[in-house]
């Protein structure tokens, strides 16, 4: 990179956050143009934070997709809201994400409005409100979120995302790229392989079942023509395991049928996958369990 493009190369990150199921994982995947974050109808669905990056000559954006701000209820809840707290540390811009009826929630987004970062405010899903209030609408939420701009929005058919752009653009720094221009994430093959089968889960199963599980991936082989993968789907309870299974394995034949097409897909090559299900009494309350899958250090 010359010095003249040093000195007007914008580059920064964008922390992505808000109440589950608003829709911001969508909106990563909008943005970035990969399927990075999977993406159900479930509330809860992202756990981690998951960074994408947006490149081009002149700018790098480091989106962060985040877990739903919520009031922790157990160990799992705690990770997950410290991946969002270390986001808005690290955001140069936050990009708050709400639903067209949504209430500004005070002591929720403290975090957010006490950040002392620039914010903007996407208001998701616009098909479920009337275009005429649009505008009143956007001021509300500046007005309680001192946000610098916002738009109304949708991620589903693309509206007004073309002005995302250009806002985020405007509150970054000048400054040379964080990675390397060819990366789009720094997330690893196996953590993605692992997120794949966990939407397959969320898509699958009712109730209690998909908040339970956790994937792991024991062994991610790749060869020239074929990436064999191991995964452990672990559950609380040996209920759940049965139910995971099903009758003569259906279900977890299912799971297993989805994931593979969707991962030759994301990897462009054929992949053999196994998967088993073991027990691991209540992963989400227990320390030792949560750092083994990666959501505590």
């Amino acid at each position: 990179m010359s010095n003249t493009e040093t000195s007007t190369h914008r580059a920064g990150f964008v922390s992505i956050v808000g109440k589950p199921n608003v829709g911001k994982s969508s909106l990563m995947n909008k943005l970035t143009g990969e399927h990075l974050s999977i993406v159900t109808s479930k509330a809860q669905t992202t756990r981690h934070r998951i960074m994408g990056m947006l490149n081009s000559p002149e700018y790098q954006i480091v989106y962060s997709d985040t877990p739903g701000i919520l009031e922790p209820k157990y160990a799992l809840h705690k990770a997950m809201m410290n991946f969002v707290k270390v986001s808005l540390e690290d955001a140069d811009v936050i990009m708050l994400v709400v639903e067209w009826g949504e209430k500004f929630d005070e002591s929720l987004f403290k975090p957010v409005t006490s950040a002392g970062t620039p914010i903007i405010v996407l208001i998701n899903k616009s098909d479920l409100g009337k275009p005429q209030e649009a505008d009143s609408k956007i001021q509300y939420w500046k007005e309680n979120t001192g946000a610098k701009s916002g738009f109304v929005v949708s991620a589903r058919s693309g509206h007004n995302l073309d002005k995302i752009l250009p806002a985020i653009l405007e509150l970054l720094p000048v400054h040379p790229p964080y990675f390397p221009k060819e990366e789009f994430t720094t997330r690893s093959e196996r953590f993605f392989a692992s997120e794949i089968i966990r939407e397959k889960i969320f898509l699958n199963y009712k109730q209690e079942v998909p908040y339970s599980c956790e994937v792991g991936i024991e062994s991610f082989k790749e060869e020239e023509k074929i990436i064999r993968i191991r995964a452990v789907i672990f559950v609380e309870r040996d209920s759940q395991k049965g139910i995971l299974i099903g009758k003569a394995g259906s279900s977890l034949k299912k799971v297993g049928t989805e994931a593979r097409e969707d991962l030759e897909k994301f990897f462009a090559k054929k992949i053999f996958l196994e998967t088993f299900v073991k027990v691991a009494t209540d992963w989400r309350k227990e320390k030792a369990s949560l750092k083994q899958f990666g959501y505590l250090d």
